[in-house]
Formats: structure tokens, C-alpha cells, sequence
């Protein structure tokens, strides 16, 4: 194991419902700068390992280490403040607000000023800035004015990717991030995920392989709450237990 702490870590992580084990001693490693997919058949524990590591769920037993430091006990808004940012499946933004208004609701939580932003829009011309920024880079600059209900769904994924990313996280989880987007825009957000900063910690929930074997370095599959097997893109498609897992599914949640 690296001397190097590791941007997420997470031992002999546990969790149960009553007597239903769901998540089974996961030992977990992503380290800094990584791309990594989290993959496994429907039911195998990816939405618990999840929120386990997020806050939203307690785990049974186990401790869960943001950049080397104890986080187990934290709730979920202290573990963003700590460098965890999460996008979800079906995207969390405030539709009526514009896409700008999102983003500055993000860098401004993430200063501090979340309180104060909605001043003349000259009050946090830092923060303005620091927005219009990101959404260059997620190449919605000319969206910026529109309210985010108004966007393509494809759209919306990258509006929801630039909120996450204004809180200025170290370890961002990606819950499916082309879940529902038509094809015609599914590359544009792979795309922009190929484009992230490269010391910024990726960990990929996502069940449609094309794009885990286009984006990831790693991968780690789950099954029943375990983890199977870690290895290369490579190593995961020849591993037989992983071909007899997927058997007759699709992967998914």
C-alpha cells in the first residue's frame, strides 16, 4: 500500500438492516488524481457503500478516511466542506434559478457567503467570476442566463457536475452521470469528465460499460455488498467471476 494517503479509504466498512448484511467489510482505496468505476449487477451494494461514504446512511462497523483523516463520524455537509463533492443519478439543482445562480449558490456555500449572495450582483464580483469560469470550462458559458428547466437533460447533467465541482472538492462521486441523457449528448458529458483537473479524485458509479472502460484507470465490482474484485479495465474483462455476475444482467443499481 502507498505511503501516500489515499484521497478516500474505507475499512472493513459494514451495514446492516436488522439481520440483512447489505454492505460486507469493504476495504476501499481511491487514491488522488484517480479515475475509478464502481460497478456491480443490480442489488449489489453500490447505492449503500455510497451514502455510507457521503453520510447519508451510519455504517454499522468500519471507518471511512477523507485524505487520510477520520470522517466516520461526520455528517454529510462537514464531509463537503472536507473535499467530498457528490453528483446524483437524477440531478438535485434548482430548476427555477439559472444556471449562473446555481453555480454561485455553490462557490458562494463553499466560501461561506451562501447568505448574503442574493445582494446586488455586483456584491461578490469574486464569486461571479469564479463562476463564469467553471462554466467555460464545462463549456456553458452560453447557457448562463438560462434557468436550469430550460436546459436539455444532457445539459443539466453538466450544470449539476459544475455545482458539485464549485464547492471545490478533492473526491468527486459521479452517480451514473449519463443516466437518461440521450446518446446525441452522452459524449459531450464524457467529454467534459475526460477534461477535469487532473488531481481531482474520480470515483464513477455507472452500469453502461462503454463509458467505465472509456473513463477508468480502475475498477472495483460489487456483488451482494463485497467487493468481488478490483483490477485494470483490462484485468475486469477477462475475470470470469465478473462475466458470471453480469450473466443475464445489464449491471445497474
Amino acid at each position: 500500500m502507498s505511503d501516500i494517503a489515499a484521497a478516500l479509504e474505507t475499512r472493513g466498512l459494514e451495514r446492516s438492516f436488522g439481520a440483512l448484511r447489505v454492505t460486507r467489510h469493504v476495504d476501499f482505496r481511491l487514491e488522488p488524481g484517480a479515475r475509478h468505476a464502481l460497478i456491480g449487477p443490480n442489488g449489489a451494494g453500490k447505492t449503500t457503500f455510497i451514502n455510507l461514504v457521503t453520510g447519508a446512511l451510519t455504517p454499522s462497523a468500519g471507518t471511512i478516511l477523507l485524505g487520510g483523516a477520520d470522517v466516520t463520524a461526520l455528517a454529510q455537509e462537514q464531509r463537503v466542506k472536507r473535499g467530498l463533492g457528490r453528483t446524483f443519478q437524477i440531478n438535485t439543482l434548482f430548476r427555477g434559478l439559472s444556471v449562473l445562480e446555481n453555480v454561485c449558490l455553490s462557490i458562494g456555500e463553499h466560501r461561506g457567503l451562501a447568505g448574503g449572495l442574493f445582494r446586488p450582483a455586483g456584491s461578490h464580483r469574486d464569486v461571479l467570476l469564479a463562476a463564469y469560469a467553471l462554466l467555460e470550462r464545462l463549456r456553458l458559458a452560453d447557457d448562463a442566463s438560462r434557468l436550469v428547466r430550460e436546459l436539455p437533460y444532457g445539459r443539466q447533467r453538466l450544470v449539476e457536475i459544475a455545482v458539485a465541482l464549485g464547492l471545490e472538492p478533492t473526491v468527486l462521486l459521479l452517480d451514473e452521470p449519463a443516466a437518461g441523457v440521450p446518446s446525441a449528448e452522452s459524449g459531450i458529458i464524457v467529454d467534459v469528465i475526460e477534461s477535469l483537473p487532473a488531481d481531482l479524485a474520480l470515483l464513477i458509479i455507472e452500469h453502461d460499460m462503454d463509458l467505465v472502460f472509456r473513463l477508468a484507470r480502475r475498477i472495483t465490482v460489487l456483488d451482494q455488498g463485497a467487493i468481488l474484485v478490483e483490477g485494470t479495465p483490462q484485468e475486469i474483462a477477462a475475470d470470469s467471476r465478473v462475466r458470471e455476475v453480469y450473466l443475464g444482467e445489464r449491471g445497474g443499481r
